[in-house]
């Protein structure tokens, strides 16, 4: 069945750029990921899942602490690696 989502900018960059990575298209990621969330059995809380995972690598220090950066410029950093890392991938490296 075909249908059309309004997803926020930000996920649809991180989606786009999964797929990218692992080499398959947009719509079978999105099929997995549904699919796994609706037979996941444990139900937990949606905020726990962005506690459970680095915002930010340890693997450079950061000029300015990491308390000192609004929710707007953690996802614009996190978008950055992302795009830098397709953009790694799709040129071989």
């Amino acid at each position: 069945m075909r249908t059309t989502l309004d997803l926020p900018d930000t996920l649809f960059k991180h989606l786009k750029a999964r797929a990218a990575l692992e080499g398959r298209s947009l719509r079978d990621l999105v099929i997995e990921l549904v699919e796994r969330g609706l037979n996941a059995r444990d139900v937990s809380d949606p905020q726990q899942r962005f506690m459970a995972r680095p915002l930010i690598g340890a693997h450079a220090p950061l000029a300015v602490p990491a308390d000192k950066f609004s929710n707007a410029d953690l996802v614009d950093l996190i978008s950055k690696e992302d795009d830098e890392r397709a953009r790694t991938h799709l040129a071989g490296g």
